[in-house]
């Protein structure tokens, strides 16, 4: 049984291994592959004519010829052959897109949440779905799967919400009531790990094997990638961060809904403390809607009551963010969400608060991906559950 098991999971590196290079848009030949694999040859083509099967690859002319012998047939990703719809449920707005498997966007549409309950927001992810399948797409093309990005802790193979308070939703079977509404194929997981996915995939990440993907809006959370892999801990909470205490203060509480240090330091949690700092000044505030961005857009006009607030922001981002890397070690760390438009305000700041301070600083960027990562996120989910597909960065299979 052990060597069966080896044997199965070797086929999936494997193919895994050969898909990654296809996805990374290189036109390649069979015997390429092989060589920069360091894969036997006939384990290459088994694994090139699978993926001919599928209609994941497809003839793309031939090499040049050289001395040594005739041209080689090329081959190429056929990433049009499918199709992925993914959506994104953040705390204010749901964002759904149809791509094709190369990342492409074919169709986007964007609605806001409801605060009106947790049955409302589940009649919005159903209209989403239902506005992206009547969208244009290639006649041939067939949908792979729905992929799910929820605001909260989800258990990933029953694809149920435990607790995703943005939402109001408490121990919800979305994977089932999706799956039997529309009839595909259907993967949940957290919003932030799909955003680690997308960034490793497509993103920061490129090349990388250890990465974590934080996200700052509505809430707070982190994906984490360690070796390659997505980790997603015992209780599949892991990356939680939201929930660390940013002080002594914090401890001997209570935290039913959001954590403490999402209470401080999300969108919502900027928009509160500058309110109240700018109460204390006795000023009145000059534009339309009081926001993390309307904070952000008073510091940099110099406003002392905005300032203080980016400057309390940055040490509690900063604390999270040394834990982080201390525990961690990745070697990138990106910010995204909607408090990400303003990372020049945060991340050279955050640099400069924990160096000397930690052993070993990583590189700290803003999520080159944007509200798309947790999309593209899913393109990998589906993939992986429909074939058993893994991003591999570092090759040495057999």
């Amino acid at each position: 049984m052990k060597q069966a098991a080896s044997a199965s999971l070797l086929r999936n590196l494997n193919r895994s291994a050969v898909l990654d290079l296809f996805l990374q848009n290189q036109v390649i030949s069979r015997s390429q592959i092989a060589r920069k694999l360091n894969m036997s040859l006939p384990t290459a083509l088994r694994i090139i004519a699978e993926l001919e099967d599928r209609n994941l690859v497809r003839p793309a002319g031939y090499s040049q010829e050289t001395a040594l012998g005739r041209p080689s047939a090329l081959l190429e990703f056929n990433g049009g052959a499918y199709a992925v719809i993914g959506l994104d449920l953040g705390g204010t707005k749901m964002l759904g897109a149809t791509m094709d498997l190369s990342g492409t966007t074919q169709a986007e549409i964007s609605l806001p949440a409801s605060p009106g309950g947790a049955q409302d927001n589940l009649e919005l992810v159903y209209e989403l779905i239902e506005r992206l399948l009547a969208s244009p797409r290639p006649v041939e093309q067939q949908i792979l799967g729905i992929g799910i990005g929820a605001p909260g802790v989800t258990l990933v193979n029953q694809g149920i919400v435990t607790w995703a308070p943005s939402l109001g939703w408490r121990d919800l079977p979305l994977k089932s009531l999706i799956a039997d509404r529309f009839k595909l194929p259907v993967y949940v997981d957290n919003d932030v790990n799909l955003a680690a996915l997308g960034e490793l995939r497509y993103g920061a990440g490129r090349g990388v094997k250890n990465l974590v993907a934080i996200a700052i809006g509505t809430g707070i959370g982190a994906g984490i990638i360690l070796n390659g892999t997505l980790f997603r801990g015992t209780n599949q909470a892991a990356g939680e961060i939201g929930y660390l205490p940013p002080g002594i203060e914090f401890l001997n509480r209570h935290y039913d809904q959001f954590g403490a240090l999402e209470i401080l330091a999300s969108g919502s949690g900027i928009a509160e403390r500058g309110r109240r700092n700018l109460e204390r000044t006795r000023r009145f505030y000059q534009g339309t809607d009081f926001n993390a961005e309307g904070v952000f857009n008073a510091a940099r006009q110099g406003e002392a009551w905005a300032l203080d607030t980016i400057s309390e922001t940055i040490d509690y981002l900063a604390l999270a963010i040394a834990a982080t890397a201390c525990l961690l070690n990745p070697e990138v760390i990106t910010i995204g969400g909607g408090v990400a438009r303003s990372a020049d305000l945060l991340i050279e700041p955050i640099v400069q608060r924990i160096q000397g301070v930690i052993p070993f600083v990583p590189r700290i960027v803003a999520s080159p991906l944007g509200q798309r990562a947790s999309l593209l996120g899913s393109i990998i989910l589906v993939l992986n559950e429909v074939m058993d597909y893994a991003v591999v960065n570092s090759y040495g299979t057999s």
